[in-house]
């Protein structure tokens, strides 16, 4: 155990419980019938359907019976799941390899509760910043913040990476409904020059407000993308005659009233020439895929509002206690991540897909795959032991009814177990209609008859009584027993938005919890940064730079220089 573990009891290893065991006995000997189970308990629907806040979640359709449920339950509680919980949601230091408490829960707290750790209260700042984001919010959307003209400030580009852009992303593609009219958000990720060009290059620099997401303001690609920005954002001013020079206090004067930051590294945050007063801070328990709760949301809290945001919150906070209350039988987040961990361990599955009946949620795939992976792709656990399993899924998917014409040929007859999740809501943002057809019914009916298909699938027989030559019957024969877990709630608010994305959290921190790791480091994305300081300087001429590499990176490289025309 290491020293920033030691408030932290070692993990249990899992392959030494009775609950394993069982379960691997059960995986010997598992022959999945979700057709036969259905018939054999009429009521099998009901009893695997349960409501997590404004969410109706219908396991029925997967490779589970009552046996393996109580074995992984079992599971759960022989490696103490829940009580990894409770450490989580009190505070505890469970991010061991950083010394940190794992506290984005505290970001949606009500104002009036509580949460002590290390001595302070930690509700009464997250809401300070709070109130100083919904302030600043509504002075732009009110007009009362203006540019250096005057001017209103309609757009909003975040420039960030990873959690700083991916959580942003989703939640403002899932909520366009709510954006204020006449505004929009757009964001900036990758170091690729064509992001910045593409996402500025129809901008008017004068009703532009920039916010820069970085918490220790030294990201690589955050900072070098604010820099480029903040040159096209001066250099289009100076053009057009509203500041002398780029390098003039008008300049300057411009930067203050154009950029902010979310950031705590005030210092750094006034070198770029942002003033402090308009830098939003957050706190380094708060790790970056799980900050889309925190003023990392700015842009977010700007373009839908105060109130969208604050619903967003309330529902994230609902399906918190729903994780943090609910018995274990009707939890929600504990059950899903207790069937990854079947399918994962058990059943040799190595991927899992996100498919939601709705194109406001076509990011929310992208934004579960750093949700899920970044914090479960590990393979020693918290007290740096190895595995000896398999640890991590591959997250993906896209929303309905386009994967159905790409990728749902493997997921109902190729040789690999893929769960799936789908995702709907009852009612549409446009009801639309084609002649006298609903359009989200005919989206509906997609949606239901995709996970009955995975289920039931289609027999040698039923394809000959659909009179189909015999040598096409093969080809034709859907195996069923493919699992799928629907998920539906009456329609896609800021709410309901935040009980999904606190759902996969929890989940997420289950199976984590379940194999002994730490959910919250993310080790293995430092080394590419650091080599990639180490590569520049060869791509950028330095002969010695260039000796030191690999061979094939030197050929790389020379391949490069040889090639690049300016």
């Amino acid at each position: 155990m290491t020293e920033l573990a030691k408030d932290v009891p070692a993990p249990v290893d899992p392959e030494l419980t009775e609950a394993w065991a069982k379960l691997e006995d059960q995986a010997a000997n598992f022959v999945p019938d979700i057709p036969g189970w259905f018939e054999k308990d009429p009521k099998r629907a009901k009893e695997w359907t349960h409501s997590a806040a404004d969410l109706h979640v219908d396991l029925s359709k997967n490779l589970v019976t009552e046996e393996i449920m109580d074995a992984l339950l079992e599971l759960a509680e022989e490696t103490g799941v829940l009580r990894h919980r409770d450490r989580m949601f009190r505070g505890d230091k469970i991010n061991v390899t950083e010394g940190r408490s794992v506290l984005h829960t505290a970001l949606r707290i009500p104002e009036t509760e509580s949460l002590v750790i290390d001595g302070e209260d930690v509700v009464g700042p997250v809401h300070e910043v709070q109130k100083r984001m919904y302030e600043f919010a509504d002075k732009v959307r009110d007009g009362k913040w203006t540019g250096i003209t005057g001017k209103p400030l309609t757009t909003v580009v975040n420039i960030g990476i990873g959690g700083s852009d991916l959580g942003p992303v989703m939640v403002y593609e899932s909520l366009l409904p709510y954006v204020k009219e006449g505004m929009e958000a757009r964001f900036i990720s990758n170091i690729d020059p064509t992001d910045v060009g593409e996402t500025v290059r129809d901008l008017d620099p004068e009703t532009t407000l920039v916010i820069v997401t970085s918490k220790t303001f030294t990201t690589l690609e955050t900072i070098t993308n604010a820099r480029v920005v903040r040159e096209w954002f001066l250099t289009s001013l100076a053009e057009k005659g509203v500041i002398p020079a780029v390098d003039s206090p008008e300049a300057a004067e411009a930067v203050g009233k154009h950029f902010v930051a979310v950031s705590t590294a005030l210092d750094k945050v006034a070198d770029f020439g942002i003033d402090p007063k308009n830098a939003f801070g957050f706190w380094d328990w708060v790790g970056g895929r799980y900050s889309v709760s925190s003023a990392v949301g700015l842009s977010l809290v700007i373009v839908l509002g105060p109130k969208a945001f604050q619903d967003f919150l309330d529902g994230l906070h609902r399906m918190d206690r729903h994780f943090a209350e609910t018995e274990a039988k009707r939890n929600v987040p504990l059950l899903m991540g207790l069937l990854n961990v079947w399918y994962t361990n058990f059943l040799g599955s190595c991927s899992h897909a996100v498919l939601p009946y709705s194109q406001y949620l076509h990011r929310f795939p992208a934004y579960l795959q750093q949700m899920t992976m970044e914090s479960n792709g590990k393979s020693v656990r918290w007290d740096g032991s190895p595995v000896s399993y398999d640890t991590g899924e591959i997250f993906w998917g896209e929303p309905g009814t386009n994967g159905q014409h790409a990728f749902y040929q493997l997921l109902h007859q190729g040789t690999r177990l893929v769960p799936a999740d789908f995702i709907a809501f009852a009612n549409p943002q446009w009801p639309l209609v084609d002649g006298e057809a609903d359009v989200h019914e005919l989206l509906l009916s997609n949606f239901l008859a995709q996970t009955k298909a995975l289920a039931y699938g289609k027999t040698a027989d039923e394809v000959r009584a659909e009179g189909t030559p015999e040598e096409l019957v093969p080809a034709r024969v859907f195996s069923g027993n493919r699992p799928s877990t629907s998920i539906m709630a009456p329609s896609l608010t800021p709410s309901v938005l935040g009980q999904l994305v606190a759902l996969y959290e929890h989940l997420t921190f289950v199976e984590g919890a379940v194999w002994g790791i730490d959910s919250f480091d993310q080790w293995g994305v430092e080394l590419g940064k650091v080599l990639a300081l180490q590569i520049l300087p060869a791509l950028e001429g330095n002969k010695e730079a260039l000796e030191s590499q690999d061979p094939s990176t030197v050929e790389l490289i020379e391949y490069y220089r040889r090639h690049r025309r300016h």
